[in-house]
């Protein structure tokens, strides 16, 4: 795919609200999901997990979890982005030995990630590891620069994990001729009950996902030079 492929890819990607009934081929859904997951990913941690609903029972429940959005009723699947609180005790030596074994990791950076990694992420002693994290970092911050803490913006860090995942699947998913609708609109407790998803994870994102009922979806944007600015705002 040239640079002009990829920029009419997506300028034609936008949300749509009606879905065919066709359903979508487990293997096609498995390999957008596998493309999702070679997003970018924090320190190499992979966070994302992804929850796919189909069951008809299981898609009504969600539905009313996301505020009676009618694509996730119409829509063949839904997956449901989470992000693991816990990927740090779950991954971190697994994805050590994987990239040891494939010659991705040198022992000087491997010995510095050891190092960041679980400092980075603690939340010890006692679980209040953030507190002082969240009490001396900025203080600490006007003598030299000070990069955010995970164990203190967990939560923001695990969306952007996720986020970056959504984007691929999306833009995937229109390269198959697919379409998608990302939703922010629903009761993430409920979802994660409906889903029997881990009190561990948070849930940032909804994406519906099938063959769209629509046709002429029109999508605008502002001037891309009113937001672009060099060197300073």
């Amino acid at each position: 795919m040239n640079l002009d492929e990829f920029e009419a890819l997506t300028r034609r990607r936008r949300a749509v609200r009606h879905f065919k009934p066709d359903p979508i081929a487990d293997d096609l859904l498995h390999r957008l999901l596998d493309a999702a997951h070679w997003a970018p990913s924090g320190y190499n941690l992979q966070p994302t997990h992804f929850v796919i609903a189909k069951d008809a029972e299981i898609k009504e429940e969600l539905w009313k979890a996301c505020l009676q959005q009618r694509q996730v009723k119409e829509a063949p699947a839904t997956i449901v982005f989470t992000g693991d609180r816990n990927v740090v005790e779950n991954h971190f030596e697994t994805i050590i030995a994987m990239e040891r074994e494939t010659g991705a990791i040198n022992p000087d950076y491997e010995k510095l990630y050891r190092t960041f990694v679980p400092l980075a992420f603690s939340h010890a002693p006692a679980g209040l590891g953030w507190l002082w994290k969240a009490a001396i970092l900025p203080l600490l911050q006007f003598f030299r620069p000070i990069p955010n803490m995970p164990a203190v913006h967990k939560r923001y860090w695990l969306a952007k994990q996720t986020l970056l995942s959504a984007m691929v699947f999306m833009l995937a998913a229109e390269s198959a001729g697919l379409a998608t609708a990302p939703m922010e609109g629903f009761d993430e407790r409920r979802v994660k009950k409906v889903l029997k998803i881990p009190a561990s994870h948070i849930v940032p994102l909804v994406i519906s996902i099938g063959y769209a009922q629509e046709g002429n979806l029109i999508k605008t944007r502002l001037p891309v030079k009113q937001l672009i600015h060099e060197n300073s705002w």
